[in-house]
């Protein structure tokens, strides 16, 4: 079930304090609206009642599809206790082939939800992230192959309409959110990358995978 609770939150703005509603953990099969919440990032958005600001609503929760068989927690300080991850892991295992998955902002999660909703592998998906950026290091100047390998790169939207099915990530420059669209070829090649080196996969527990966690590998 979900968990509601109070808390107080501060207006980046005017710094008036006001009650908000925060979920400590989210059920989207009580209430699949929470879903879709989540991934428009509305849930974590709140209105400042005395400036109107809009403010970036920061909490740990536990976000569980138990229609996908998946749980993401979102732990912005990665603070909780080992127990309690062991013991939510151990739970999960008794009640079905669970994927877990750990993430530190509202970003990631929104991202995680995304690739799992569309039927993907998230680690295939940071393999296709490293393969990209590769080839684009490949093609530039050492200057500009440096930023592109300390640029984040996101999973937007996977494109199936037509003939040709790709893959979109979105990535900031000079201010400005840009896109670039690989074939879904790209994808079906980093499984098979995958696939052949069985070593680089997620643990049993609530996994970070990010490129953080895939260059553990590549080195």
């Amino acid at each position: 079930m979900s968990i509601i609770s109070e808390s107080i939150a501060t207006c980046s703005c005017c710094g008036n304090r006001t009650g908000l509603k925060i979920y400590k953990s989210i059920n989207t099969s009580e209430d699949p609206s929470l879903k879709e919440k989540v991934k428009d990032g509305s849930l974590f958005i709140w209105k400042c009642p005395s400036c109107g600001q809009a403010n970036l609503a920061k909490y740990d929760t536990l976000y569980h599809d138990p229609d996908r068989k998946l749980m993401i927690w979102l732990l912005k300080d990665e603070n909780v206790s080992e127990t309690q991850m062991h013991s939510i892991t151990l739970h999960t295992k008794a009640i079905g082939n669970y994927t877990l998955r750990r993430v530190t902002d509202t970003g990631s999660l929104i991202e995680k939800i995304i690739i799992f909703d569309n039927c993907l592998d998230d680690v295939v998906i940071e393999m296709c992230k490293y393969v990209l950026k590769m080839e684009l290091v490949s093609k530039s100047p050492e200057e500009k192959a440096k930023k592109i390998l300390e640029t984040p790169f996101h999973f937007f939207r996977l494109n199936d309409s037509g003939d040709m099915k790709s893959i979109i990530f979105l990535y900031p420059e000079e201010g400005q959110m840009k896109n670039y669209e690989i074939g879904f070829n790209v994808y079906e090649d980093c499984s098979g990358i995958l696939q052949r080196n069985p070593q680089i996969k997620p643990g049993e527990g609530f996994e970070k995978i990010d490129s953080e966690w895939l260059s553990g590998y590549l080195g």
